[in-house]
């Protein structure tokens, strides 16, 4: 059984994002979404709110559970039994980095391998902060999130605003 984790901050989660799950849950037995506290970000969504939203997105694929965790990804796949972790790439100039944590993650633990999926070309131009913006500016955004994601950062934006 190959059991793997795919993990981010999902502030908030996208399409993009809701791909690679989906053909990463085709791919392994058993994938556990790991929401991160990433230090370099301000979330917009608290860790609850944003793994609400994706148990929400995910609540129709069997071999899906979705976590909370902070430190290191090796260390939250170790404790999950997972043998993989789940990256995906929208361009050439995220292989870089995600490369360089890759080889970092398997000096740290070489029983966990990393397996990337290239974005679907429809989505290789999205990110969470990209959505936040267009949102932000009062454009649509349904083309980008669920809706009930959509409802939710709606809900967020307006209260950034009465402020």
């Amino acid at each position: 059984m190959v059991k793997a984790v795919y993990p981010g901050s999902f502030d908030p989660v996208t399409y993009g994002h809701l791909d690679i799950i989906k053909r990463a849950a085709n791919v392994v037995d058993e994938l556990v979404i790991g929401v991160l506290v990433n230090n370099d970000k301000k979330p917009m969504f608290t860790m609850e709110e944003r793994k609400t939203l994706l148990e929400k997105v995910t609540a129709d694929i069997p071999n899906v559970q979705v976590k909370a965790f902070d430190g290191l990804t090796v260390e939250f796949a170790r404790s999950n039994g997972a043998s993989v972790i789940i990256r995906g790439l929208r361009a050439v100039t995220d292989f870089e980095n995600e490369m360089q944590i890759a080889q970092t993650n398997h000096s740290i633990a070489p029983d966990v391998d990393t397996m990337f999926f290239t974005t679907s070309l429809e989505y290789a131009f999205l990110s969470s902060t990209i959505v936040k913006e267009v949102a932000f500016y009062g454009s649509d955004i349904s083309r980008f999130v669920p809706p009930e994601v959509s409802g939710e950062l709606l809900k967020k934006i307006e209260k950034l605003g009465n402020k």
